[in-house]
């Protein structure tokens, strides 16, 4: 018979081999195995001190490189687009600090910049009540110009049209030639404000500047995001045929976007990969000075002859850092311009 001192008994025992397992236990951790685990933490205390380093250094290197490249812009850019009117169109999300950096690299390059039309959400909408609205005010702008639309085109297509015609014009192709001033060969300033008018009162667009007068460069800035979920981005999808009515309007036009998202699915990676790839040139880090240097220089390579070509990261997708030769004012063996300090230059930005 199993009485009460039998349980307590077995009770202790219990207690008791639990003890002993935990002095055992943790005099072996004092041993060998404390002293693996101690190196061990160590070590990788050691490398993240030594990424972190690498890091700073990196960044500090990122920053030389920056200020260097503001210095030397305006001496790099002097007089490239001379004579030209440079007209910025923003997709939905574009940093502020990429339309301001290729602005001021324009004007380094003695372009005017006629003003921003800055595309909204609702000009991407798919939506059969968004598309109706776009299809009407579209309609109407283009019969007040007086202008024929491809009807085989869808209506973010036609709006596409109806914008770079209105807004865009070709530059002589002699350097002596001289240029067409905004309002000749049937342009109408009037058409061109009402159209832009239109599209801003029904929400797919904001405007400042004066982008009613025709430019003879485009510069698309685009924000370099794509959905995670691997759908199709609109903001790609409209890219391509926004890019070639743009190209087949202006002298030249670039595409420019952020280095972080470059890669696959994003708007110029669908560009690079599209009918549009010969007609327009690609910028994938104008995030960076360097690469709004090269947007600049992507254009005047375009206005003296060359082809368009895809610039930036070999990693997003890009043929080379930047165009090559590198080009030079019409008429000048090259820029003359002094550069002007970093910090000037910084704070101009």
């Amino acid at each position: 018979m199993i009485d009460f001192r039998y349980h307590l008994v077995s009770i202790v025992a219990v207690f008791l081999a639990l003890a002993i397992g935990i002095v055992l236990g943790s005099t072996e951790l004092q041993g060998p195995a404390f002293n693996i685990l101690n190196q061990t933490t160590s070590k990788l205390q050691d490398e993240w001190n030594q990424a972190r380093s690498q890091l700073a250094t990196t960044q500090a290197q990122l920053g030389a490189d920056e200020a260097y490249a503001a210095a030397v812009e305006p001496a790099v850019l002097h007089d490239l687009l001379t004579g030209q009117r440079l007209l910025l169109i923003t997709e939905p999300g574009s940093q502020p600090g990429v339309v301001g950096g290729i602005t001021s690299a324009a004007q380094d390059a003695g372009a005017e910049v006629t003003g921003q039309i800055a595309l909204q959400p609702k000009f991407f909408d798919t939506s059969a009540a968004t598309q109706q609205a776009l299809d009407q005010t579209t309609l109407n702008a283009a019969s007040q110009a007086a202008i024929t639309l491809e009807p085989s085109q869808t209506y973010a297509q036609q709006a596409a049209q109806l914008l770079a015609t209105e807004i865009l014009t070709k530059a002589p192709a002699s350097p002596g030639a001289q240029q067409q001033a905004p309002g000749a060969q049937g342009y109408s300033a009037a058409a061109a404000q009402a159209m832009l008018a239109a599209y801003a009162q029904s929400g797919f667009l904001t405007i400042s500047g004066q982008p009613s007068a025709q430019a003879t460069l485009a510069v698309v800035i685009t924000p370099q995001t794509a959905p995670s979920d691997g759908s199709a981005d609109p903001l790609g999808q409209l890219l391509v045929p926004l890019a070639e009515q743009l190209a087949a309007k202006s002298s030249a036009t670039v595409v420019a976007g952020s280095s972080a998202a470059s890669g696959p699915g994003s708007p110029i990676g669908v560009l690079r990969t599209s009918t549009a790839v010969g007609q327009v040139s690609t910028v994938d880090d104008a995030d960076f000075v360097s690469g709004q240097t090269v947007a600049i220089q992507a254009l005047a390579a375009q206005l003296n002859g060359g082809k368009p070509g895809n610039y930036g990261l070999t990693a997003n997708g890009a043929s080379a850092a930047a165009p090559s030769p590198v080009p030079t004012p019409s008429g000048s063996a090259g820029p003359s311009a002094t550069a002007t300090p970093a910090a000037t230059k910084n704070a101009a930005r």
